[in-house]
């Protein structure tokens, strides 16, 4: 037989049962603070049509679908064999489905779908999702994210309630040095429209988002790579760079935005927002105002968020803001929305680096030992009870050479407990718990369920 050198594909990972119960720690504390604002669960599938995705994600997040090549045609024959050249002239021709790359998309195409939901509707959705991106710290192919949504709300409230969560459920995980920076899709309209570049918004919008990677320069030549005159550059990066309160801010703005589009507006929610999120006792230090934010989706309309701690340099651990516009591309009707995504991927690596994750356990409560053929019987029975009574009980399920193999298998695993049955025991009528060599005791077999369970107490608050 040909040997197959295991390997997971690039951005994808194996995860051992300690990180996977501290990956559930995390998204249990999560939800628990989107379930203490009243939101509710949805899942939607995996795999959604490619007309469903296509067109919403903006270029750059189109081109890192997964895609699905489509059964039966062309292509599976060339797979098998049959034909030895296949030419295409339609992507559509051979591509019918793709990996989710958010869960946004997906939701909005779910609300459409579930037209009687109570509105606003506020909902949660933990889930995977995948990226054809370059694998990088931080940045996997496969990876989960915790979204929170409202739908069906014009209002600031939904927007900064959205801010307060975030806030809230990185503070809850033990974070304390961290932002979230707030920009508005229609303050970076209106100074775009004010320094003379309507015609080259998408252009400027790509290079402004990368202002924190590459820098001024950077973004410079990157709008006039993209086509975007050096003076209209020089203006659009002199005021998205104005440092300083919030309120001094868009005070500054209010008489280049006055004659725009939609940049009163920007600056009228954006101070709405600002009060609304002080009104409900958001920390000042944990959010701030900032031009310079766009979010590379084109589905924003309105407020944008994105969280990054202080250290480490990780990039952001959380991203969103409103999409007014998304759900009605499925509907034909408006629907306001507004919600966020908080990247467990990057909220594990920066809690590894601050040292905020909870110590390796098992998820065994007690090993029943097997001291040899004549205790068997009485020691599965003894698990299976202490089982019925809650406890999470396992024996080992394999011959065992004695107590010294079975303590070293319970050791490895992080078990905290042995209930031991010997011959002694037995034949007393007692069962021997042991946490270790100096910290053991003996109790009447008929207790050993609450006798297990007051010293697992014990020992978890020790």
């Amino acid at each position: 037989m040909r040997r197959v050198k295991p390997r997971t594909p690039p951005g994808m990972r194996d995860f051992t049962p300690t990180e996977v119960r501290q990956r559930t720690w995390v998204i249990e504390r999560i939800r628990t603070v989107f379930e203490r604002f009243g939101y509710e669960p949805v899942e939607t599938p995996t795999l959604e049509l490619f007309e469903t995705l296509k067109g919403k994600l903006g270029d750059e997040g189109e081109q890192l679908l997964f895609k699905v090549l489509r059964r039966g045609t062309a292509l599976e024959d060339l797979r098998l064999g049959r034909v030895n050249r296949v030419e295409v002239t339609d992507f559509d021709e051979v591509v019918d489905y793709a990996l989710i790359y958010d869960l946004t998309v997906p939701f909005s195409r779910f609300l459409a779908m579930h037209p009687t939901l109570p509105m606003p509707f506020k909902r949660y959705q933990i889930q995977r999702v995948w990226r054809g991106d370059k694998p990088q710290r931080g940045r996997y192919r496969e990876l989960y994210q915790c979204d929170v949504d409202v739908a069906g709300s014009a209002s600031m409230l939904a927007d900064a309630e959205i801010i307060a969560i975030t806030v809230e459920a990185l503070g809850e995980l033990g974070f304390e040095e961290f932002t979230t920076r707030i920009g508005h899709r229609k303050l970076l309209d209106g100074l775009v429209e004010s320094a003379g570049g309507g015609e080259h918004f998408q252009n400027i919008c790509v290079a402004i988002d990368k202002l924190e990677k590459i820098g001024s320069d950077g973004v410079r030549e990157e709008m006039a790579r993209r086509g975007v005159p050096a003076e209209i550059a020089t203006g659009i990066l002199k005021q998205v760079t104005q440092e300083g309160p919030a309120p001094e801010i868009l005070k500054r703005l209010e008489a280049p935005l006055a004659a725009t589009r939609q940049g009163p507006q920007g600056i009228a929610e954006t101070r709405e927002l600002l009060a609304i999120l002080s009104a409900m006792g958001v920390p000042e230090q944990h959010y701030r105002l900032d031009l310079r934010l766009v979010r590379g989706l084109d589905y924003y309309t309105g407020p944008v968020f994105e969280s990054i701690v202080t250290r480490p340099a990780i990039g952001s651990l959380t991203g969103g803001g409103r999409y007014d516009e998304l759900i009605g591309r499925f509907t034909g009707q408006p629907l306001p929305a507004t919600g966020t995504t908080i990247g467990l991927e990057r909220i594990i690596d920066a809690m590894k680096e601050h040292d905020l994750l909870p110590a390796a356990g098992s998820t065994t409560d007690l090993l029943v030992t097997i001291f040899d053929e004549a205790t068997r019987e009485a020691a599965l029975r003894l698990a299976t009870e202490l089982r019925a009574a809650g406890l999470r009980t396992e024996v080992l399920l394999k011959p065992s050479r004695g107590l010294k193999q079975q303590i070293a298998y319970a050791s490895a695993k992080g078990i905290p407990l042995l209930a031991i049955v010997g011959p002694d025991e037995l034949a007393a009528g007692l069962v021997t718990l042991r946490a270790g060599p100096r910290d053991q005791r003996q109790v009447p077999r008929d207790r050993a369920a609450a006798e297990a369970r007051t010293f697992l107490d014990a020992l978890a608050g020790s």
